[in-house]
Formats: structure tokens, C-alpha cells, sequence
């Protein structure tokens, strides 16, 4: 006995495949829209964390800026301190330069020089007078200039020939001249002390 199908199967064959393909792609839509959600969140808990630790760093750096503008003002005070503390050392250190300045001249002074005025800067002293000669002059240079623990550098600024009216009819020929020479502080000196205590001796390590 022969069966027909009088069915139409081919159309029902279509629908068949239409439905598997539309179930088919809205799977897909699920299963993308999940992989999207998923991703998206796992980002958005990325941004938090980093916008978590940004917002933790941006507080230790206003912390640490504080601290560093705390160091810079305990700086400038050290300093100012330091300032004051040296300035008062040279008060104190200085309160006998005239002293030693006026006992070096006196040891220094040749005979046949006058000094006619002294008039200190800081630590230069300038000093103006006169001499019998050019070669009194030269002396006092070295003498300002050889082994002194108070003066140092002696520089002529300049000399000047002229003549000294000692009395009414007797005119000598002196040389005036002007001498910078450098005080050397008690605190300089010291050191410079305790720096050839402290050298080794000539052939000896």
C-alpha cells in the first residue's frame, strides 16, 4: 500500500528552521548581552579601584606637600638661626680686633713711618700716613705681610711723593701713602692653628 503526504512539508521544514534560527539568535543575543554585562562590570570595578587608589594617592601627596612645606619653614628658621648664632660668634670674636690691630701696628711699624688715620671696613682696614721713604714703605709691607696671626694680605693702594714742612725753613721729602691690609678674626686664626697641629710632619705619614 503506497502512502502520500499531501502535507505541505516542505513549509513546514522553512518554519522549522526559521524558529531553530530565531531561537538560535536570541540565545546569542542573551549570551552576548551577558558576555557584555559581565565585561562592563568587570571594567566599571576597575575604574573604581583605580579612582579609589588615585583618590588615596592625591591625599598622601597634599599630606606630603604639607610636610614639605613644614620641612622648608624648619629650613629657613635653622638657617636664620644659623645666621644669627654667626653673626653674634663675630660680635664676640671681634670685640678684640681693634686691640690686636693696634698691637700689630705698634710691632710692625718701622721707624721713620707715621700713620695719620685708620679707617675700617668689615675686615679691611685702610691706612693712610707717611714715611721718610719709598724703602719705609716697602718695610711696613713686609713687615704686615710676615708672620702676623691678626692681618693678613697687606695691598698698597698707592704712594704719593710730597714735602712735610717740620719747621719754618726746614721742608723734607716723605712719601704718603695709603695701605689696605685684612684683619684675620680669633676664629680664622684657630683654625688655621689647629690645621698645622694637625699636619703631619715633614717625611712622616
Amino acid at each position: 500500500m503506497i502512502l502520500i503526504n499531501l502535507l505541505p512539508h516542505r513549509e513546514a521544514a522553512r518554519k522549522k528552521q526559521k524558529e531553530q534560527f530565531y531561537t538560535h539568535l536570541v540565545m546569542s543575543a542573551l549570551a552576548g548581552g551577558i558576555i557584555c554585562g559581565a565585561v562592563f562590570t568587570w571594567y566599571q570595578g576597575q575604574i573604581s579601584s583605580q579612582q579609589d587608589r588615585n583618590a588615596f594617592l592625591k591625599a598622601e601627596i597634599v599630606k606630603l606637600e604639607a610636610e614639605i612645606k613644614d620641612i622648608a619653614t624648619l629650613q629657613s628658621q635653622i638657617a636664620s638661626l644659623r645666621a644669627r648664632q654667626t653673626a653674634v660668634e663675630n660680635l664676640q670674636s671681634d670685640r678684640n680686633l681693634p686691640v690686636h690691630l693696634l698691637e700689630a701696628l705698634v710691632t710692625k711699624l718701622p721707624d721713620g713711618v707715621y700713620l695719620r688715620s685708620m679707617k675700617q671696613e668689615n675686615q679691611s682696614v685702610l691706612l693712610v700716613g707717611s714715611a721718610q721713604s719709598q724703602e719705609r714703605v716697602s718695610e711696613l709691607l713686609r713687615n704686615l705681610g710676615h708672620d702676623s696671626p691678626w692681618l693678613s694680605k697687606p695691598e698698597l693702594v698707592e704712594i704719593i711723593a710730597a714735602r712735610a714742612d717740620l719747621q719754618k725753613n726746614d721742608q723734607r721729602r716723605v712719601s704718603n701713602f695709603t695701605i689696605r691690609v685684612t684683619l684675620v678674626r680669633p676664629s680664622n686664626t684657630a683654625a688655621g692653628a689647629s690645621a698645622v697641629g694637625t699636619a703631619p710632619a715633614p717625611g712622616k705619614v
